[in-house]
């Protein structure tokens, strides 16, 4: 009798958490923040620092002071310290004093985040 018992508590124990386990699968789905962030095939190629891409896009037409995310191709340069990238843009007609959703322009993402390449080459530039 005491076996049957246990037995009993046991498997009312696992259907319990089960229906638990069911219930906070339902839940956290609804708990989560998510976001329609997407940065444009054009920055995320300045990201990642794709230089033959970059041109190879401003070739095909790629507007350079074209906002993905909030910001221009050139504050993704300036933030990635992709310095040749940044070059291109410039040459390109890049418009550096833009700023971005933030207020910052490519020079305040080059200091922040300690880009020295790109803050010595837009320093150049003024």
């Amino acid at each position: 009798m005491k076996k049957t018992f246990i037995i009993s508590a046991i498997a009312l124990g696992f259907a319990l958490n089960s229906t638990n386990a069911a219930t906070t699968i339902e839940v956290v789905p609804s708990g989560i923040t998510t976001s329609n962030v997407s940065i444009s095939p054009f920055c995320m190629a300045i990201v990642k620092g794709d230089l033959e891409t970059v041109k190879k896009l401003i070739q095909l037409g790629a507007d350079v002071n074209l906002k993905s995310n909030g910001m221009t191709p050139a504050m993704y340069a300036a933030k990635y310290n992709r310095k040749e990238i940044l070059e291109v843009l410039v040459k390109s007609g890049a418009e550096l004093k833009k700023k971005s959703i933030k207020g910052m322009t490519a020079m305040d993402y080059a200091k922040q985040f300690k880009a020295l390449d790109t803050v010595a080459y837009l320093n150049k530039l003024s």
